[in-house]
Formats: structure tokens, sequence, C-alpha cells
């Protein structure tokens, strides 16, 4: 198969995603893989034996999808991420999950960081829907994601996880462009250390990591069916903190939106019966921590967007 004029460039949005890293070694890692791209999807489309439609664009920050078909005509989705823990952690959560309630994996060599993946709906997604809606599909999907862990050590720990972000907060806290966040820095680091341990009444479940209305597509088997998972284990207050925070341009824009927050969380934990106040805890620990990632890596608007919504809890 001969696929040298094909456009299998990443999509700006993954390059300056991961070109971006605050990490200087990251970055410059990143972007010799996203040069070396193009020539490594051509050789997995001639792996597997696929013909290419189109990039899906605007796409993730984290890796390439190209939309294709398999040699007996079957739509599938060759997604390509950076070799490394990441794609094994995905394919371990995929294949646990079994497709039930998650895209199902086809075949996959993830040390490569190559996975082939059933095709869903690329631009209709829960983002197309209402809101009370969106939230609504939103919830009944993530609860069948949450289910005992996998076996091994593929997908880490919400506590290991959250210990490298605060790890990195430290140290931008002191930085000057980070003085007018450092109480809601402190902030975040101390509820952070508090809840990192986990309720002691709540076994560890497998999350998704990443979870939002943008990662949930529509499907043929089931109506909705999440991607994209950075998957993690650990209680389930943590898989919540990105939904509470789902269309945060619009709720800032509107009258009233700190009530607005707090009745979103507090209708979300009480719908997936986690405790209200844990689940306030890590949404503004997250927001914090992507908002203060995003100020290191120059992206001001980002950054302030999410400090704003953090300050609202």
């Amino acid at each position: 198969m001969g696929h040298a004029n094909d456009r299998l460039e990443p999509p700006e949005r993954l390059v300056h995603a991961l070109g971006s890293d605050p990490d200087p070694a990251r970055a410059e890692a990143a972007r010799r893989w996203l040069a070396g791209l193009p020539a490594t999807a051509r050789e997995w489309l001639d792996r597997w034996e696929l013909t290419p439609e189109r990039v899906q664009a605007p796409g993730g920050r984290t890796g390439l999808v190209v939309l294709a078909h398999r040699a007996g005509g079957t739509p599938a989705a060759l997604k390509l991420l950076p070799p490394g823990g990441a794609a094994a952690a995905e394919h371990a959560a995929l294949e646990h999950w079994g497709g039930l309630g998650a895209v199902r994996v086809l075949t996959a060599a993830p040390e490569a960081g190559a996975l082939l993946l059933e095709r869903l709906s690329p631009d209709v997604g829960l983002r197309s829907l209402a809101e009370a809606k969106a939230q609504l599909e939103a919830s009944a999907t993530l609860q069948r994601l949450w289910v005992a862990p996998p076996g091994g050590t593929a997908v880490p720990s919400v506590a290991d996880h959250t210990a490298g972000l605060a790890g990195a907060l430290r140290t931008w806290r002191d930085e000057p462009w980070a003085a007018d966040a450092r109480p809601l820095v402190d902030e975040a680091l101390d509820l952070r250390d508090a809840l990192a341990p986990g309720p002691a009444d709540e076994p560890p479940s497998l999350l998704h990591g990443a979870y939002h209305q943008g990662k949930v597509l529509a499907g043929e088997r089931l109506p909705w069916l999440a991607v994209g998972p950075r998957p993690l284990t650990g209680e389930r207050a943590y898989d919540l903190a990105r939904l509470v925070r789902d269309r945060a341009d619009t709720l800032l824009a509107s009258p009233g939106a700190a009530a607005i927050a707090r009745r979103r969380a507090a209708r979300l934990a009480d719908t997936l019966e986690v405790d209200a106040e844990r689940l306030r805890g890590w949404t503004l620990f997250r927001a914090v921590a992507d908002g203060v990632r995003e100020r290191a890596a120059g992206n001001g608007k980002a950054a302030e967007l999410l400090l704003e919504f953090a300050a609202l809890l």
C-alpha cells in the first residue's frame, strides 16, 4: 500500500499540546516524535493493511488518530501515542473494559504506542447535546467504567499520579508568574495531601482519568462510548472532577457562576454516590494543577479560565 501523498501530519492541537510541555526535555522528545509521525503512521497502516481516510481533526492532545478501513472494509481508527507508559496503560484499561462503556481494541502494539480501535462517530459527541442531557449521559457512561482494576502495574494509582502533579506545582509555585495564584496553589496542595490516601470505605476502581463530555462519542453497539482514557486506579470522586468543570467557559460567563458550579458538583456527587466534599477538593486540585501547567507552558487564556473556575470552588 502506498501512502506517500496522503496527509498524515499531526493536527495543530496535538503539535501545540506536546510541543509546549513546560519540561524542556519532554518537549524536545515530543517534537522529535511529532516530526516522524507521518512515517510512523504509514508504517502501521501498511502493517495492519489499513486504507486511510483522514486524520481526525482537531483531534486530541496526546496522540494521532487516523480514520481508516481494514482490508475487509470494516471501519477502524488507528491511534498512535508516544511510546511509553501511557500507551500501555490505555491498552490495559481498554482491554479490561472489553467494550463495556468504552471503545474496543481490535489489535494493538502498546510497546510501540500503536492501537487499532473500533470506529465510533468522530464528529458526534456528548457536547452536541444540551448541557443537562449531556451530563446525564456522561454520568451513565462513566458508571459502566468503574469496575475493579486489572491486575499488574500498567495502570498507576491516583496517589502516585497526583504526587507528580503536586511536585510540579510546588516547583512552579515560587515562579514570579505564579505569584497571584499562590493562595490557590497552597489550598490545592493541602487538599491533595488530605485526599490522596483515598476514602477508607471505598475500594479502588479503574478510572478513566481524563473524563469529560468531549471523551464520549456516539457508537453503534451502545449509544455512547468513552475514548481517550488516561487510566488510573483510585477513588471515583477523582474521576468526576473534569466533568464538574465541563463547558467552563460558558459557565463562567453566566450570572451566578459560583452557585452554578457548586450545584453541578453537588448534583453529580448525589447522582453517582460520591462524597461531595471530596469531589469539590479533587475538582479544585485538578483545575489548579491544569491551570498552573497551562500558565507554565505560556497558554495564558486557558490558564486563567481554569484558575478562575478553581476560585469559584
